[in-house]
């Protein structure tokens, strides 16, 4: 079956593909029934998501973008989400709204960018979700939005410092900016891969936020923290110039993330 690169798409939305593909990194879905297995070039045995799997993941990417398109976190056909699959990823595709999506309509990219042509037109921003996935092999979903105070902030070109504990959620000691660049281009991408390199969520100059996560609750999670952070702190603005935590209150702050929540409980499990 022929392949192809995806052009620029000239609107700004999502497509689809079907899938194909070897080797699994699945968001967080149950699978139905065992999965296959195959021999790698070491010869030794790995498994190949069934198609049960497949349609699970294909899913789970729609039930997030209705769950971000209803929330407010992405108004209208606004925004993208993606999971790692395979060797590639499954994301939404372009043009078509997400009340309207059939799993079949979830598009499948290959690692290097190429996808089935007979399916759907990935998301137009592809390029950056697949940056994001060749940056950080642990994660496996990207959730891209245009939540109102996220993106006010985005196109004041202002990144959101410490001025309130939580930031560190994001995995630093501020959720950074990135400039502007054209949307579905390679440049975006090439912003977007180094700005995910120490960051779990960004803003993007004049455009909106993106969020990662190990799989795709924890991905729409953060964006929307992320969210909430941005409006807080367009409110804050409003009274004046910021306090912000230092330097010490925040490497305080994350080192004691590494043990809140489910972060504490993976730990202990890891020393069992």
């Amino acid at each position: 079956m022929a392949v192809k690169k995806p052009n620029s798409p000239a609107t700004k939305d999502r497509s689809g593909a079907k899938p194909a593909g070897r080797r699994a990194a699945a968001p967080n879905t149950s699978p139905s029934k065992p999965a296959a297995k195959r021999r790698t070039k070491s010869g030794k045995s790995a498994r190949v998501p069934s198609k049960a799997q497949e349609t699970a993941a294909r899913k789970a990417v729609i039930a997030t973008a209705l769950q971000m398109s209803r929330t407010g976190l992405s108004p209208g056909r606004s925004g993208n989400v993606s999971c790692r699959w395979r060797e590639g990823m499954l994301i939404t595709p372009t043009g078509i709204a997400y009340e309207e999506l059939q799993p079949s309509d979830i598009a499948y990219v290959f690692g290097n960018g190429t996808y089935v042509p007979e399916g759907r037109k990935p998301s137009s921003e592809w390029r950056f979700h697949l940056s994001a996935y060749h940056t950080r092999p642990e994660i496996g979903a990207v959730v891209h939005t245009h939540s109102m105070h996220a993106t006010v902030l985005a196109c004041a070109h202002r990144p959101i410092p410490a001025f309130h504990y939580m930031i560190a959620v994001a995995g630093g000691t501020d959720i950074p900016l990135i400039a502007y660049a054209p949307f579905g281009t390679q440049e975006l991408a090439q912003l977007v891969r180094v700005g995910l390199a120490d960051r779990n969520a960004l803003l993007m100059a004049n455009h909106g936020q993106i969020a990662v996560g190990k799989d795709l609750a924890a991905a729409l999670e953060l964006a929307r923290e992320v969210e909430v952070l941005a409006e807080q702190y367009y409110k804050v603005l409003t009274l004046g110039k910021p306090k912000l935590l230092g330097a010490k209150a925040m490497t305080d702050v994350l080192e004691r993330f590494k043990g809140y929540g489910q972060n504490a409980q993976s730990r202990s499990q890891t020393s069992k």
